[in-house]
């Protein structure tokens, strides 16, 4: 133990052999020694530790994978409640409290179509991306550190890193599970979110057919701009506290309550600094594009031919009660708060009408004020704490776990 060693070297006993050996005497050059002796031991410390935490990739990235998967499934219901604050386009908003919402859907909606809405690609997006990230975040980091940047700048740097290798396959599944999490069960009469998906499978072709391939990435920079210094700040705040805690207990099994604390305090505090991006990629990801919508409600005025004509029937908001509207009057957005169909604008509901995160960020403090932004703060802290917790106790488990049973050799690092 370090600091054990250190003190070791100030009893009376040592200090006197150590002077009657150099042949001198004095109380500065035995502090000089026993400083250089103290930072050899620290350095020969940290160097282990470091050694000891290069698990080889594809254990990491198993780990990694299986540690993230089992978190977001976990907390997936509490994800839905989140969506369905930060999401709620009605003014006065149907949910506001977490309790309430929750109990709302769970009783009105039930769980699998309801609290568990949006799970099938959720699954599929958490684990392909943790499995990416985990490797990218672990090679990125061990070169930064070889390279001798600062642990610290290392951590930060690496997550973000990670964050934007794994987005290309989370981002499309991202926009599956939002709209699905926000239309909860199909025909839904309790609350009218202007999406009417059957399955995942239908909502992919529905979104593809409709609104074009590149709808799946919807919102991909402001998912970027909630997730990436979601990352570096949770993998920062995660390795610091991590080192905190291995010098407070004196060895490098810190114990799995302090595992615990140090996983969920690290993604609470994330979650809660990034909220504001969270709500902005929420709205941008769920909100309807009005010429998809007037399409919908129109199909002879296009020339697209039969098969185009009856898409819009699967994609047709729910509970329309607006007056025609014409496409060719309404210019082309890309985002829209609210579509034609619904009742939101006797509401006096706000239009993005934007993809960019800093008008968003304007357009919503404009309307909402200060709290807009921080829409499912509570969601958002409790999803993210247990999510992240959840992540790496398992992750740091299944690292031991296949140390004492390895897939490959130390070799293959």
């Amino acid at each position: 133990m370090v600091f054990d060693r250190i003190a070791s070297y100030f009893s009376p006993s040592d200090a006197k052999s150590q002077s009657q050996e150099d042949g001198r005497d004095g109380p500065v050059a035995q502090f000089q020694q026993v400083a250089r002796q103290a930072v050899e031991v620290v350095q020969e410390e940290d160097d282990d530790d470091l050694d000891a935490a290069r698990p080889p990739y594809i254990h990491a990235m198993l780990a990694g994978g299986i540690g993230g998967t089992t978190g977001d499934m976990l907390m997936h219901s509490l994800d839905t409640v989140k969506t369905r604050q930060q999401g709620d386009p009605h003014i006065p908003p149907k949910y506001t409290s977490m309790g309430s919402t929750y109990h709302t859907i769970w009783k009105q909606e039930g769980v699998r179509r309801g609290l568990y809405g949006g799970v099938a690609p959720a699954f599929a997006g958490s684990f392909a991306g943790t499995v990416i990230f985990f490797g990218t975040y672990e090679w990125s980091k061990r070169r930064m550190i070889d390279m001798g940047i600062n642990p610290s700048v290392a951590y930060f740097a690496s997550g973000f890193a990670a964050d934007l290798a794994a987005s290309p396959l989370y981002v499309p599944s991202e926009v599956l599970k939002t709209r699905l999490q926000l239309q909860g069960r199909h025909n839904n009469p309790y609350f009218h979110s202007g999406y009417n998906y059957r399955s995942t499978m239908h909502a992919l072709r529905t979104i593809i057919r409709t609104e074009g391939i590149g709808e799946m990435f919807s919102g991909y920079k402001a998912t970027l701009f909630r997730d990436l210094p979601f990352s570096a700040l949770q993998f920062a705040f995660y390795e610091k506290e991590q080192k905190i805690a291995r010098e407070w207990k004196g060895s490098k099994d810190i114990g799995l309550p302090l595992e615990i604390f140090t996983g969920a305090s690290a993604g609470g505090m994330a979650g809660v600094l990034t909220c504001p991006m969270d709500v902005v990629k929420t709205r941008i990801q769920t909100q309807l594009d009005p010429d998809v919508v007037a399409f919908t409600k129109h199909p002879t005025a296009t020339t697209a031919g039969a098969a185009t004509t009856q898409a819009p029937t699967s994609h047709r908001p729910t509970g329309s009660s607006q007056p025609h509207l014409n496409a060719d009057t309404t210019s082309k957005r890309l985002i829209s708060t609210s579509g034609p169909s619904t009742a939101l604008r006797h509401h006096g509901s706000v239009t993005l009408d934007t993809e960019s995160v800093i008008e968003g960020l304007k357009v919503i403090y404009r309307s909402e004020g200060f709290a807009g932004w921080f829409r499912g703060v509570g969601p958002r802290f409790v999803w993210t704490s247990i999510q992240s917790g959840t992540m790496l106790v398992m992750y740091q488990q299944l690292i031991k776990w296949f140390t004492a049973h390895p897939l490959v050799a130390e070799d293959d690092l």
